[in-house]
């Protein structure tokens, strides 16, 4: 599912498109910030808001990426099973610019959203738990 469709784009703070999740047989995604474009001296800030209608959006977030600089890709699991109302999910981003030339951020990104399959849930947390 995409958040945000690859290589958009975007020089202010916005939203993407709402995705409806609540068909998905696992509540546990993971969530892929991929940067393919910036200028120097400036940030983004993505998070994940999730809402029960499409419409009305809570006024906190579920889920955030740590702040980014850089192009890259980065990887966050979104574990709606505390959430059991959110059946849309919706990527939010802020960007900011600091430094000489330009006052104008521009990022270049896309945000993808997949399932988690359970046993590969169970798999990694025995794994953990073998490990601590």
């Amino acid at each position: 599912m995409v958040l945000v469709a690859a290589q958009t784009v975007v020089s202010a703070k916005g939203d993407g498109a709402a995705v409806d999740v609540s068909g998905a047989s696992n509540r546990v995604f993971l969530v892929t910030l991929a940067i393919t474009k910036i200028i120097e001296q400036e940030s983004l800030d993505v998070s994940i808001y999730g809402s029960a209608d499409g419409a009305a959006w809570g006024a906190k977030s579920i889920a955030a990426f740590p702040q980014k600089f850089y192009c890259g890709e980065s990887p966050l699991l979104l574990d709606l099973t505390a959430h059991p109302d959110v059946k849309f999910v919706r990527a939010h981003w802020d960007v900011a610019r600091w430094g000489r030339g330009t006052e104008t951020p521009m990022f270049e990104f896309g945000v993808t959203l997949r399932g988690v399959p359970p046993n590969i849930l169970r798999e990694a947390a025995a794994e953990a738990k073998a490990m601590a």
